[in-house]
């Protein structure tokens, strides 16, 4: 199939790819506009992971507040360069991880930081969970162990199902702008606060 010049341009108004990687997706997907933009994203995602070890000391402190005060949060996203950090695209999406913080309240950015022994305590509750819902011996350790995946899926952010788009986890949603931007972009921490709340939680 030929490609045009306007496939081109659509395709690149969409993805905010190169012209170049436009031409060849649409040349690798023959064509197909949705086929094209996936092995973008596809790509976009390789390039991503390879910027992953790249020094990222730029960045933004995003203040939230939600439903009249009642939730604040404060994140601090890198990048690697002040230029990128007044990106509005980068500002825009340290606004949106702001704001899944604020509706989905993670406590921790990735699962290496549960400590052991709250996944202990996790586990505990899954076996004796499952134990009550009758559920045989012998698959207790693959339930148990479901269980608890579904339990860093709900407390780490970057694994988080994003609250715009449920096809995607926040994770997934930093490498599609890492892939766009051409930096490294990490969330470095957050806090979150809620009013009333116990100063222990």
């Amino acid at each position: 199939m030929e490609i045009t010049t306007e496939m081109i341009k659509q395709l690149r108004a969409a993805t905010n790819a190169p012209m170049l990687d436009c031409r060849k997706a649409l040349q690798e997907a023959d064509g197909n506009f949705d086929k094209a933009v996936d092995w973008l994203r596809e790509k976009g995602m390789a390039t991503a992971a390879k910027r992953a070890d790249r020094d990222a000391s730029n960045g933004v402190v995003e203040l939230y507040t939600h439903g009249g005060g009642r939730v604040g949060v404060m994140v601090e996203i890198n990048c690697e360069t002040d230029f990128v950090a007044r990106n509005e695209q980068f500002r825009k999406l340290a606004h949106e991880i702001a704001l899944q913080i604020a509706a989905s309240a993670p406590k921790y950015i990735v699962a290496e930081e549960i400590p052991a022994s709250e996944i202990e305590h996790e586990s505990e509750i899954a076996r004796v969970r499952a134990k009550e819902e009758g559920k045989p011996e012998n698959i207790l350790p693959k339930i148990v162990e479901g269980r608890i995946e579904k339990f860093k899926d709900e407390v780490c952010l970057l694994r988080q199902t994003y609250i715009r788009d449920e096809s995607i986890t926040i994770e997934k949603l930093i490498l599609q702008n890492v892939a766009a931007i051409g930096e490294n972009i990490i969330v470095r921490r957050f806090q979150r606060w809620e009013l009333g709340e116990s100063i222990n939680n």
